[in-house]
């Protein structure tokens, strides 16, 4: 049986991905991705961690100081992303490694957690890139941005313009893993935070300040909440927050019939 890997494409556009430009970006985007995982955890303690498709260490660069976490590991496919958690010099990250974005050399339960943030929907195999991280974890950690809308398929320009190739709702979500053998623990779902949205429209989009892009950005912060008097809880949660994260442990492989 042919070994499934990244296709070469997109392994070599992720291998450039990683530079100065959007650093600053990217280490506001680590802070919250961070804060999500300590929050779906709760108080619980791990001892060995694995970040699963580490990117530039955004992400590590935080948790590197969470006193939840003793020992930290990284997998990346992309080596620009490899060099800047190097440079990092992150005192608890033991081990960074590249990989081919499915396999891995490690034992059966050999991390107390993986989590594998903002990286699904970048997968060409999700099924697969589960099963490795069931194999190799005894608790783990999504999370994935919520791009869908009624009209997503007029928007694969944009979605494929940063790698999206999966697109999800919650339950989406959640029926992939659960069919996967993933019991959910916790959740959160996220609204963009007011700080992130500023930099990208102010920053990134290079958007003038005006009231009336005031006003929006101040609906598009409260969205779910606002959904959520207009259409009730379960149809906020499902499409009107940024990101859900889940705190999960593994019950099974995938049964059918």
């Amino acid at each position: 049986m042919e070994k499934i890997e990244t296709s070469k494409n997109i392994q070599n556009k992720y291998d450039e991905q990683y530079n100065d430009r959007m650093k600053s970006w990217r280490e506001l985007g680590g802070k919250y991705k961070s804060k999500n995982i300590l929050e779906v955890i709760r108080d619980q303690s791990f001892k060995k961690v694995l970040d699963f498709g580490a990117g530039e260490g955004s992400i590590l660069k935080h948790l590197d100081n969470a006193n939840q976490f003793e020992e930290l590991y990284a997998l990346e496919i992309s080596d620009s992303g490899i060099d800047y958690i190097k440079n990092r010099q992150l005192q608890k990250t033991k081990e960074v490694k590249k990989f081919d974005g499915y396999h891995t050399d490690y034992a059966d339960d050999e991390f107390d957690l993986v989590y594998c943030s903002h990286v699904i929907e970048h997968v060409e195999h999700p099924r697969l890139v589960l099963r490795e991280i069931k194999r190799i974890s005894k608790h783990q950690v999504f999370e994935i941005p919520l791009d869908y809308s009624r009209h997503v398929d007029t928007r694969i320009a944009h979605f494929l313009g940063y790698g999206h190739i999966n697109i999800f709702t919650p339950s989406l979500f959640k029926f992939l893993l659960k069919s996967e053998g993933f019991k959910i623990e916790n959740e959160k779902h996220t609204d963009l935070p007011k700080e992130v949205l500023k930099f990208n429209w102010y920053q990134n989009l290079k958007l003038k300040k005006t009231l009336s892009r005031k006003a929006k950005m101040y609906i598009t912060a409260h969205k779910s909440k606002i959904a959520r008097i207009l259409f009730g809880d379960k149809i906020s949660k499902e499409f009107y927050h940024s990101a859900y994260t889940c705190f999960t442990s593994s019950t099974g492989d995938l049964k059918i019939f």
